[in-house]
Order: C-alpha cells, then sequence, then structure tokens
C-alpha cells in the first residue's frame, strides 16, 4: 500500500473528528453564598456597656458572611424604654434588620401585641413595619388595618385602613 494513501486516510479521520465531534461543555457551579455554619437550638446574645442588648432564639440558625437565617425566630430587643419581643417561622437578620415571615407576633412590654404574616424591625430606628394586613390589641382594644408602622422609642403608630373598637373608661371621682 501507497504511504500517500495511509496518510490521506489519516489526514481525513483527522478532519471527520476535528469538524464532527464537538467539545464538552463542562458546567462549572459557582457557590457564592455558601454558610458559614449551622447550628440547631441556635442562640445569639448581643451584648454592650449596659449589658444585655438584644437576643436571637430559634430552632435552626444558619451564618452567611452577611446575614443570620433562622427558623421559629425569637427575637428580643432590650435596647430601648420598653422590650419588643419578635417571634416568627422564619427570620433574617441582616445590617441591623430583622425580616420576619410566617405568623409574626409582636409583643412589647407595655402591653401592645400585633399579629400579622410578614413585619421588618429596624434595630437602630426601633421601627416595626409592615404592609400585609394585621390585628392588634392592647387589653380588650383591637385594631385592625391593612399596613403598620410602629415606632417602639416614640410610642407612634401609623396605619392604612384602620377600623379600631376601642373601650373607654369613665373617670371615677
Amino acid at each position: 500500500m501507497n504511504i500517500n494513501i495511509i496518510f490521506i486516510i489519516i489526514s481525513i479521520g483527522l478532519m471527520m473528528i476535528f469538524f464532527l465531534f464537538k467539545p464538552m461543555h463542562i458546567k462549572q457551579q459557582e457557590f457564592v453564598d455558601v454558610p458559614l455554619f449551622e447550628l440547631s437550638s441556635f442562640s445569639l446574645y448581643e451584648l454592650n456597656k449596659k449589658g444585655l442588648n438584644n437576643t436571637m432564639i430559634g430552632t435552626k440558625g444558619t451564618r452567611y458572611s452577611d446575614r443570620y437565617t433562622v427558623e421559629n425566630i425569637d427575637y428580643t430587643d432590650n435596647s430601648e424604654k420598653f422590650i419588643a419581643n419578635m417571634k416568627a417561622d422564619n427570620g433574617i437578620y441582616k445590617d441591623d434588620i430583622v425580616y420576619l415571615e410566617g405568623n409574626v407576633t409582636y409583643t412589647r412590654e407595655d402591653g401592645l401585641v400585633f399579629f400579622t404574616q410578614s413585619a421588618t424591625y429596624n434595630k437602630k430606628t426601633s421601627i416595626a413595619h409592615t404592609d400585609n394586613s394585621y390585628v392588634s390589641y392592647r387589653g380588650k382594644d383591637k385594631v385592625t388595618g391593612s399596613s403598620l408602622r410602629y415606632n417602639n422609642l416614640l410610642n407612634q403608630v401609623s396605619s392604612k385602613n384602620v377600623v379600631a373598637i376601642y373601650n373607654f373608661q369613665e373617670k371615677t371621682k
């Protein structure tokens, strides 16, 4: 057999491989948001010069580089005049803001309680905010509305579509 024919057959085979076979595209997965650690029975206590400032407790907590995610969160802010406690099914603590989702209960030491499905609490300004419907109680008084903004520091409330049931007591002499 002629060496030229062998060379032509090898060349045709190599050209077929070059034109017919496509290179494999291997997908690479980038892990951008990797948890630093994960704990069951999660507890976080923040202290300052005055003592215990905040507590955050949950059944499961995950720490990322920029936030905490907590299941069954129980967050207590002890930094202002009145102690405020928030509970929810899930919570995210990021940049001094607590994002609460699912069966949110906000309770304040002076008796104010409100229930909603999602809320945010800014630790720096002591403002609790929800754009969802809510029900609020203080004693026998009941207030419902479509959104709520509550300033724990100034004890001020603003709301939309408010329906309130107040029980007035007569002053006794």
